[in-house]
């Protein structure tokens, strides 16, 4: 007797059982649906810390998910190893007639899916992917001539104009939760099977904060207090819906869900602009920016030892929590181009490494906006002052001395560069490189 067909759903960036749209599909099928989640070595061995948060935080929420689903008498495949590998084994393991998962953006994940399409296909498998990690993606917000917008407020207005309740609905997955394949399912790997170790980051609860949300606008600027959700490594993971924070923030706090279309945005420009997360800079002149490839000054830098408090207690934040209040990023991010004149990539990595909410396409448009380079930055002759803007933002010092405790002992150093120096050494050498260049 012929073995009954079975559908794959394949977890990525989308960690949660609930309003999940590849899923909702998947569950719908009418196939038993089996859940698989891939610990991709790819990725995997790319990454310098075995005590990375990051996948700490991922192996607990995979498992809180294999367990939920275990109760339901489902099993969960989770596995380790290149994609394309292990797809081959599932083939052979299951009668598989249908791969269900949600987009994803980036370049290595286009290239994945794109092989791993090839390979279904030809085993008479098809590949079925939806919309989940962001309101609106690649041609769904276009100029009037059908090219992508460069420049976010026209963006944000037609983001806007284009905004219905239709686009912020919730999958309801849980409507459909016979569809699941029943088995025991093999065991949850370790941590240490993964090959990394616990890490000793905190990380913050995916509770969304509403009042946060509410008073966005008044609070999101000052490090000092808590005035940000934190949602940022949820919405990476996908262990919070994109979809219910738009929800909250519509017509609430218009601030906060700019914020939103702001990541929907720099999802866009990766997908019509794939160059700028190849290394490139956005407008090609800034390639040619005469860059200080001071290593001395960049440790000082990631240490947060420059003599700049606001930049050192943004940077002592970032090595400790995984975390950086957005304000502080901007500043960090500008004094590292601007200040050090130090190629923005080099922070870009830093951050790629540390950040726990880091994402390819959010990590490079911040960071290309900071170093003026890229689509709809700061001019680069905008130049934060970090002292001016501790004192508008962190005034009362509350942020910069939760961070640096000898701020006013000699064990904290005096600044690596005087202001307005640095200042008119970057306009400079900016000036020359957009002038011989554009």
């Amino acid at each position: 007797m012929k073995e009954k067909e079975l559908a794959i759903f394949w977890f990525r960036r989308d960690l949660r059982l609930h309003d999940n749209a590849a899923l909702y599909h998947a569950l719908r099928s009418g196939l038993p649906v089996i859940p698989v989640f891939i610990f991709d070595t790819n990725i995997l061995d790319e990454l310098e810390d075995r005590d990375d948060a990051r996948v700490d935080f991922i192996h607990r929420v995979v498992n809180a998910i294999f367990d939920a689903l275990k109760k339901y008498g489902v099993g969960m495949e989770v596995l380790i190893g290149k994609p394309d590998a292990i797809f081959k084994k599932l083939i052979g393991k299951y009668p598989i007639k249908k791969v269900y998962t949600n987009h994803d953006y980036e370049p290595y994940a286009i290239d994945r899916d794109s092989k791993i399409e090839k390979l279904l296909i030809e085993n008479g498998i098809s590949f079925h992917t939806a919309k989940d990690q962001v309101i609106f993606e690649k041609d769904e917000i276009l100029k009037d001539n059908g090219q992508p917008y460069t420049v976010f407020t026209p963006y944000s207005r037609k983001w806007l104009a284009k905004l219905n309740a239709f686009y912020l609905k919730p999958y309801p997955t849980e409507k459909y939760w016979d569809g699941w394949f029943k088995q025991d399912g093999p065991a949850m790997p370790t941590l240490e099977k993964v090959g990394f170790t616990a890490s000793s980051i905190p990380i913050p609860s995916v509770s969304v904060n509403k009042n946060i949300i509410a008073d966005y606008d008044k609070t999101r600027n000052f490090p000092g207090i808590e005035g940000t959700t934190r949602m940022g490594i949820h919405l990476r993971f996908g262990t919070v819906s994109v979809r219910e924070l738009a929800r909250i923030a519509n017509g609430v706090n218009a601030t906060y869900l700019n914020e939103l279309i702001w990541r929907d945005f720099f999802q866009m420009i990766l997908w019509h602009f794939p160059h700028v997360g190849q290394g490139k800079a956005f407008k090609p002149a800034y390639d040619h920016i005469k860059w200080r490839y001071n290593e001395i000054e960049f440790k000082q830098w990631c240490n947060g030892m420059t003599g700049y408090p606001m930049v050192d207690a943004g940077m002592r934040e970032l090595n400790a929590t995984g975390f950086m209040h957005n304000r502080v990023r901007m500043v960090t991010a500008s004094f590292l181009s601007k200040h050090l004149l130090i190629d923005w990539r080099w922070g870009e990595a830093y951050f790629a490494r540390k950040l726990l909410d880091y994402e390819l396409s959010s990590n490079n448009g911040n960071w290309q906006w900071a170093a003026g380079c890229g689509c709809d930055a700061a001019p680069y002759f905008r130049i934060f002052n970090p002292t001016t803007q501790a004192q508008k933002f962190d005034k009362d010092h509350n942020y910069i001395n939760t961070w640096i405790p000898e701020l006013n002992d000699f064990a904290y150093p005096t600044p690596i560069v005087e202001h307005e120096a640095a200042r008119k050494r970057c306009l400079e050498a900016y000036s020359k490189a957009v002038k011989e260049f554009s």
